[in-house]
């Protein structure tokens, strides 16, 4: 065998290591630094273990990260989950999810409660709304916080979907054209800011649940709702969409 050959069969033999492996870019921490309560380690209806196994089978690594956000504590991944965080990022972990997302990797923020999160999405020019929002269209089980949204944009995410479940959906709108909303409801939405889940003098207008941008190199998605993933609701379509989120992480 001539020295270049035997070069590239080292190189494709390398290649196959890394991939079977599934290191770098192919493994996905969930945060469980900011008083998360739905863990991927647990198997109740609110937790997010399903979720892992999803992103499991298209052949991600999942791992949890309990320690403040840093470029040490974030090296050697390719994506980074916040789900459902009850405490607010530091100034310092703000800036190194900055840096993990323009050095090319990926964030996803699913929202419990808004106000935590507001670092991280104001570093993200990410808006949302002062309370949840509640539906005329679509409602499931005759609840207005929980509904279907079908105005959908084209994203990666959104492949082959016409539709998915919201369960408690803060809205979400971009600030700049670095990213856009890909999914909003109806025109008929209102925010209930009174909290008696009935429609007088709140004006309705459809609100956007999904966003997406770019940051750098990376990308990330805001979703106003944790509760898309959640073992009890991941089936149907929102299944569906948990496997297209694994796929654009991968």
């Amino acid at each position: 065998m001539t020295g270049a050959l035997k070069f590239m069969s080292i190189l494709v033999l390398a290649c196959l290591v890394f991939a079977s492996n599934g290191e770098a870019a192919q493994k996905v921490l969930f945060d469980n630094a900011h008083g998360e309560r739905f863990q991927i380690g647990d198997k109740g209806p609110l937790q997010l273990s399903g979720l892992a196994e999803v992103f499991q089978g298209a052949g991600l690594q999942t791992a949890v990260i309990d320690q403040p956000f840093t470029d040490a504590t974030l090296s050697g991944a390719g994506a980074l989950v916040i789900s459902g965080a009850f405490t607010p990022l530091l100034p310092s972990e703000v800036e190194a999810v900055a840096r993990f997302l323009q050095n090319g990797g990926k964030l996803v923020v699913m929202l419990h409660i808004a106000p935590p999160l507001r670092s991280i999405l104001d570093r993200l020019d990410v808006a949302y709304t002062n309370g949840v929002i509640l539906e005329h269209e679509n409602v499931i089980d005759g609840d207005p916080l929980k509904f279907k949204v079908n105005r959908l944009e084209a994203h990666p995410v959104l492949t082959g979907l016409s539709d998915f479940s919201l369960y408690g959906v803060w809205g979400v709108i971009n600030r700049t054209e670095a990213a856009r909303v890909i999914a909003s409801t109806s025109p008929n939405a209102w925010i209930d800011l009174n909290q008696d889940k009935v429609q007088t003098r709140e004006e309705t207008a459809s609100i956007g649940v999904a966003v997406a941008g770019d940051l750098g190199k990376g990308s990330f998605l805001v979703f106003g709702d944790d509760a898309i993933f959640q073992n009890k609701f991941l089936e149907g379509n929102n299944k569906t969409l948990a496997a297209n989120l694994a796929a654009w992480l991968k």
